[in-house]
């Protein structure tokens, strides 16, 4: 079977010498996983950076292997990661995507969703710009796993309010989603919240 689609890097994971088990998100396919042989090279370390859009093409040859995974650059999210705050929403979000979705199971409007939120991530003159995006995105999680979730939103205007909406929903996604994995997961969400919070209202 082959599988070639747009994805998003969620996750890299070493393997081997110089090899990398990598997560993508792919609109009708879903999270899949691929072995990238080479993956720590330096042609394909800037191409497998949690955030990227890529093309991938998966092959397998039997249900009980990993597919073999080839992947090209079409947006590097790179640039964006040496600034505190984009580095640490990139990070977020692809670690959340990564720990919460089951494999092949198709949720395109995640896959449209979280590629709106990193353009916006990277593109919006500041945080202000993108935090009401990232909190429609959590919810947006929320509800395509079953898992409810309010659609109230803050105004933007208040930043205080834009905070505590933050932290209700982080409660629900470290309770429900994240409840086996919240330790190593919501550590990045707690080192965005504590970036955005020295924002000034």
């Amino acid at each position: 079977m082959t599988i070639r689609a747009a994805a998003i890097v969620c996750a890299v994971r070493p393997h081997g010498e110089t090899g990398a088990v990598v997560r993508v998100l792919t609109s009708e396919h879903g999270m899949i996983a691929g072995y990238v042989a080479g993956a720590r090279g330096r042609q394909l370390r800037p191409v497998l950076i949690p955030g990227n859009a890529v093309e991938v093409e998966l092959r397998t040859r039997d249900t009980t292997r990993l597919p073999s995974a080839r992947v090209e650059l079409v947006t590097s999210r790179g640039p964006w990661l040496s600034e505190p705050l984009p580095a640490a929403a990139i990070g977020w979000v692809t670690a959340l995507i990564a720990s919460t979705l089951p494999e092949r199971h198709a949720y395109p409007s995640l896959y449209l969703a979280l590629g709106a939120l990193l353009d916006a991530i990277c593109h919006a003159p500041s945080a202000r710009g993108w935090t009401e995006a990232l909190i429609g995105f959590e919810l947006l999680v929320l509800r395509e796993l079953g898992y409810g979730g309010s659609t109230d939103r803050p105004d933007p205007a208040d930043w205080p309010a834009t905070l505590a909406a933050l932290d209700r929903i982080g409660i629900l996604l470290e309770r429900y989603p994240l409840a086996e994995r919240r330790g190593d997961v919501m550590a990045a969400r707690a080192m965005l919240r504590e970036r955005l919070a020295r924002i000034e209202a």
